[in-house]
């Protein structure tokens, strides 16, 4: 029997699906014990006892024997082998056999041979019961500390709310306790903290021509997850014939289509019925892309955002795009250095795991992305992927290369500080944009600073300052004719929007009333994007109101080749009377 059991457990491990054995018998402890609070990475220095440890806690109703219970990282499996009996709402240490005297001193502790070991930077840790039935999974990270001292070791992980056993690092922080932990009894950081939102799909990635697999942001219901008719594509005639969730953290699911997807063919699907672990339906995230990849060639993917020089305490980035009708993984392409000698060096995978980019799709690379979306306007954070290492970009001129992952080049560049707009006073903080992606990477032409407007930098969208063509005509077009800033909600603000026919434009907009006087300056030589929009709230220089009537809005613009423009527009300023 013990053997069937541990032949059970270790096809369980590897594959994540059920086994015959299990089947036979009800999964009545599912949930019942829980893992509440790790320490991966022990510290003399720290208060608590310098040595690995698990927590669990009884949250049943019930008395539970926790001889034969198991805990595994995938790889090992360590098993209680003395009976012991677990009260309800009471906590065990599971630590090796020789720290049990050191941490009875804090609270109930028992020793395990074979306790796997918990990694420092991210780990899986399942709890089982002894009929291999999974009872508790945790899939951590270092970020759940949320606190960059605390993650460098001696303090504990500590789950926030033991009944919202499901969720990820929205239920784990570093431990707030003075010693560095709680093992043994009540967390530091408990509170009640239900899981009410909804999953989300995050990315898909191909196994082959006909398995493709979605992944998602938190663990799901398994049953669920495993109905084929909550799967659908939208514009093709594939459909899913299986869907079997991924154990033991159930936070992917694969699929088999009926048919093999085609090359340089973007598949969209969309998700329904599909809950969480907690019984939450997926709600408006539940769209996904897929799509075979296809192997990158030179200018498939081009470097086309710079960010070399950021504020002090800044981090630099460098955004890449999509030119091809290619899906593209991410994990066949590398960003690189040179050295002196024209050899590449510092080649960095952009993403280990698979990863897909489809066509016309923008990617941000960054080594902090919370000071990205603090400093500069992000549309999409799933745009942006996080690099531990990126190479270096030196402030006043360097080289970057987008390269596959056998050395041959895709795209490169070596860029200069003085791509930048002449005019520009501070060129710090201030990202360098590709024009035109069909001009090669290292024409300086084809390069110049991010829009004023814009925030000098944009970050995982459509440049300030591209140009899809030649043939665009400079214009400044108001929305309205006529408005009334008078707060009622209806044309407050007059809206001027205006486009040019290429970049490196400075631009002033200045407010005359009908005798020709400048009542407001708007905007004063601001460096503008290929297109962009100002309002003008009705308000004068002082910021008091004018009175009613005509005003002439004048728009002057001037770059570096001696092109100047003059614009002209009326607009009427009216009020409730």
């Amino acid at each position: 029997m013990i053997k069937t059991l541990v032949a059970c457990i270790l096809v369980f491990l590897s594959t994540g699906l059920p086994t015959p054995c299990q089947s036979q018998i009800q999964q009545s402890f599912k949930h019942a014990l829980v893992i509440t609070e790790l320490y991966p990475d022990p510290d003399a220095r720290s208060a608590i006892p310098a040595s690995e440890f698990i927590e669990l806690k009884n949250v049943s109703g019930s008395m539970i024997n926790l001889k034969g219970w198991k805990i595994s990282d995938g790889t090992s499996i360590g098993t209680i082998t003395t009976s012991f009996e677990l009260r309800p709402d009471s906590f065990l240490v599971v630590c090796p056999q020789a720290a049990v005297v050191s941490f009875s001193t804090f609270g109930t502790a028992i020793g395990l041979t074979g306790l796997p070991s918990l990694n420092n930077e991210e780990d899986r840790i399942s709890l089982y019961d002894p009929a291999g039935n999974l009872v508790h999974h945790v899939h951590y990270y270092n970020s759940w500390y949320l606190n960059d001292v605390k993650k460098e070791g001696g303090w504990t992980l500590e789950m926030i709310d033991p009944l919202n056993f499901c969720s990820g690092a929205a239920n784990w922080k570093a431990s707030e306790q003075s010693k560095g932990g709680t093992p043994g009894f009540t967390n530091s950081v408990n509170r009640l903290n239900p899981d009410e939102q909804s999953p989300a799909v995050v990315k898909s990635y191909i196994k082959d021509s006909q398995t493709v697999v979605l992944v998602f942001d938190e663990p799901l219901d398994s049953i669920t997850a495993a109905n084929v008719s909550g799967y659908h594509f939208t514009n093709t005639g594939n459909t899913i014939i299986k869907a079997i969730p991924v154990g033991p953290s159930f936070e992917e699911i694969e699929l088999t289509m009926n048919a093999a997807m085609h090359p340089e063919t973007v598949y969209e699907m969309i998700i329904t019925r599909l809950t969480d672990c907690a019984g939450n339906m997926i709600g408006s995230f539940n769209k996904v892309k897929c799509g075979m990849p296809s192997s990158p060639e030179q200018n498939d993917i081009i470097l086309n955002e710079l960010l070399f020089n950021p504020a002090p305490g800044g981090y630099d980035y460098i955004e890449l795009y999509n030119r091809s009708k290619k899906v593209i993984d991410l994990k066949e392409i590398m960003v690189a250095s040179k050295s002196s000698v024209g050899t590449f060096i510092n080649m960095t995978p952009v993403n280990v795991s698979p990863r897909l980019i489809f066509p016309n799709e923008y990617l941000l690379l960054t080594e902090n992305v919370n000071w990205l979306q603090q400093n500069y306007f992000v549309k999409d954070g799933a745009a942006i992927l996080m690099i531990s290492d990126l190479p270096s970009l030196p402030d006043d001129k360097g080289y970057m290369a987008v390269i596959n992952g056998v050395g041959n080049l895709i795209d490169e560049i070596s860029y200069s500080d003085k791509w930048h707009f002449a005019l520009l006073n501070n060129k710090e903080a201030v990202a360098l944009e590709r024009i035109d992606f069909s001009v090669p990477a290292n024409e300086k032409t084809n390069w110049t600073s991010a829009a004023s407007g814009a925030g000098f930098g944009t970050p995982g969208y459509q440049n300030s300052q591209f140009r899809a063509d030649l043939q665009a005509q400079g214009s400044l077009v108001i929305e309205s004719k006529i408005f009334s800033p008078d707060n009622d909600g209806y044309l407050d603000l007059a809206a001027f929007r205006y486009e040019m026919e290429e970049p490196g434009y400075m631009g002033s907009i200045t407010i005359y009333d009908a005798a020709g006087r400048p009542v407001r300056f708007l905007v004063k030589s601001a460096l503008l994007g290929m297109k962009g929009v100002y309002n003008w709230d009705g308000l004068d220089e002082n910021l008091k109101k004018l009175p009613v009537g005509i005003y002439i809005v004048l728009m002057e613009v001037f770059n570096l080749k001696g092109r100047v423009k003059k614009i002209r527009n009326s607009i009427t300023l009216a009020r409730k009377f």
